[in-house]
């Protein structure tokens, strides 16, 4: 895993070095509050329980504000942190950021793409094409842990 350090919905600094010895969730996603983003979180909250016990913490990053994040969070009722990465520090440092298509154009943004990551910093699967409204399911699926 990347080294990585960014400020959180509460303006907190989280260092990729706050997860040694933990596996971890990070997804990476476009906007807060919008369709694909939104059932995307949702199930990550939905499951979270389930994906806790399996001994995972779950870490959201896109480039939306600290205080974006924050309403995102008390909208939704997210009980996992968002890291706030308007720089892209993180994001590129996780290779996710790119050209992209949609309606015929082309511009560049966030990749909406998974990493899970071991106790020792080993990534372990890379979901790339995420199922938004069963993303949760999707990464017990990967894994073999249903």
């Amino acid at each position: 895993m990347p080294d990585f350090s960014g400020k959180d919905q509460n303006g907190n600094t989280v260092n990729s070095s706050d997860f040694t010895g933990r596996k971890l969730i990070v997804y990476f996603y476009p906007k807060d509050d919008t369709p694909g983003c939104t059932a995307e979180a949702c199930s990550l909250r939905d499951s979270y329980e389930e994906l806790t016990s399996k001994g995972f913490t779950v870490i959201g990053v896109s480039t939306d504000s600290e205080k974006s994040h924050q309403k995102f969070i008390d909208k939704y009722n997210l009980p996992f942190t968002l890291i706030s990465d308007p720089d892209r520090q993180v994001i590129e440092a996780f290779g996710v950021w790119g050209k992209k298509k949609f309606m015929g154009k082309e511009y560049d943004g966030i990749h909406r793409e998974t990493f899970v990551i071991d106790e020792n910093g080993v990534i372990i699967k890379v979901i790339t094409k995420v199922d938004t409204k069963n993303h949760s399911r999707q990464i017990l699926d990967e894994l073999g842990l249903q």
